[in-house]
C-alpha cells in the first residue's frame, strides 16, 4: 500500500521500512489525487512563463527566500554535502540536470543548492494540488508538464525558451519516487527525458543521491552525500534521436555508477515474487 511522502520525513521504526514492489514502476507513495486515480490538466491558456511584470518580481523574491531555506534545511535537516560541483565552472549557457528520484523534500530544494544558475523542474501537474505549497511552486520554477497538444507544444517552447536563457531544467528521468532507494530505477519514458539537451545541443550533467549514517547520535534516517558529475555533450554531427539515446546511456551509466557511493539502507526494496 502506498503511503504518504510526509511519513518518509519522520524517524520510522524498521518494521515500517521495507517496501514490496512488483514493478519499477510502482508508486511507494502517492499524493491524494492520485490515490484516487484523478489526473490533473493544465487549462490551455495556462502561462507557463509569466508575463505579468509583478508575477516576474513576486517570483524572484520567492526564489531568493527558497535558496536561504533550502541552504538551512539541507544542512540543519538534511545533513548535506555536495561533491563534484566545480564541473559547472566551464560550462556557459543553459544545461540540463538529471537526478534520481529518492527523497520527496531533498529532490525539490537540492538543485537549487546543486545547480550554480536558477532551476527549472518538470513536475507532474497534480503537484500543483498539494497543500499549501502546490499553488506556489510555478513560481519557484516548477512547471508542469501539458497533456493536451496546444499545452503540450507551449510546454516545449517554454522548456526551450528557459534554456536559451541559461538557466538549469531539472529532471527525475525515474519518474516514480522510490524514498531513501539506494539504486537506480530505468527510466519509464526511455529517452524521451533527453529531448531538452539533445535538440537544444546543450550539455547534460547527473546529481546522484546517495545516504550514508547520520553523525548524530540516536539519529536512524541517513545523511545526504550528492554527487555531480558531467558534462555530457550530444554530437552536432547525429541526428536529435541518436542523442537522445547517447545522453540516455550517458546519465544512466553516471547515476548507476554514483549510487554506490551509498552504504547506508533506511529502507529496503524487496521485488515481490510473481509465482506467490
Amino acid at each position: 500500500m502506498a503511503r504518504r511522502a510526509q511519513l518518509y520525513e519522520d524517524e520510522l521504526p524498521a518494521e515500517e521500512r521495507v517496501f514490496y514492489y512488483a514493478s519499477e514502476t510502482d508508486d511507494p507513495i502517492q499524493t491524494e489525487g492520485q490515490e484516487k486515480g484523478e489526473q490533473r490538466k493544465l487549462p490551455d491558456d495556462y502561462e507557463f512563463i509569466p508575463r505579468n511584470p509583478f508575477v516576474k518580481f513576486y517570483s524572484a523574491l520567492l526564489y531568493r527566500g527558497f535558496k536561504l531555506f533550502a541552504r538551512h534545511y539541507a544542512k540543519s535537516y538534511l545533513e548535506m554535502s555536495i561533491v563534484g560541483k566545480e564541473k559547472f565552472k566551464n560550462v556557459k549557457g543553459g544545461y540540463v540536470l538529471y537526478g534520481n528520484h529518492t527523497n520527496s523534500y531533498h529532490d525539490a530544494f537540492s538543485p537549487a543548492l546543486v545547480a550554480n544558475r536558477r532551476i527549472f523542474t518538470i513536475i507532474n501537474p497534480v503537484a500543483l494540488d498539494i497543500p499549501g505549497i502546490g499553488k506556489h511552486l510555478p513560481y519557484i520554477g516548477a512547471m508542469p508538464l501539458g497533456s493536451s497538444p496546444v499545452t503540450k507544444k507551449r510546454f516545449h517552447e517554454a522548456v526551450d525558451k528557459r534554456l536559451r536563457q541559461g538557466n538549469c531544467l531539472v529532471i527525475y528521468p525515474e519518474a516514480h519516487l522510490w524514498p531513501y532507494y539506494t539504486g537506480v530505477r530505468k527510466f519509464p519514458a526511455g529517452d524521451r527525458s533527453f529531448t531538452y539537451p539533445a535538440r537544444n545541443l546543450l550539455p547534460a550533467f547527473t546529481m546522484t543521491t546517495t545516504y550514508q549514517k547520520s553523525h548524530r547520535k540516536g539519529r536512524e534516517r541517513p545523511r545526504i552525500t550528492v554527487y555531480v558529475d558531467g558534462p555530457f555533450y550530444p554530437d552536432p554531427g547525429k541526428s536529435e534521436a541518436e542523442n537522445r539515446a547517447k545522453l540516455a546511456k550517458a546519465v544512466y551509466d553516471s547515476l548507476k555508477q554514483n549510487s554506490k557511493h551509498s552504504t547506508y539502507e533506511y529502507i529496503k526494496y524487496i521485488r515481490k515474487d510473481k509465482n506467490k
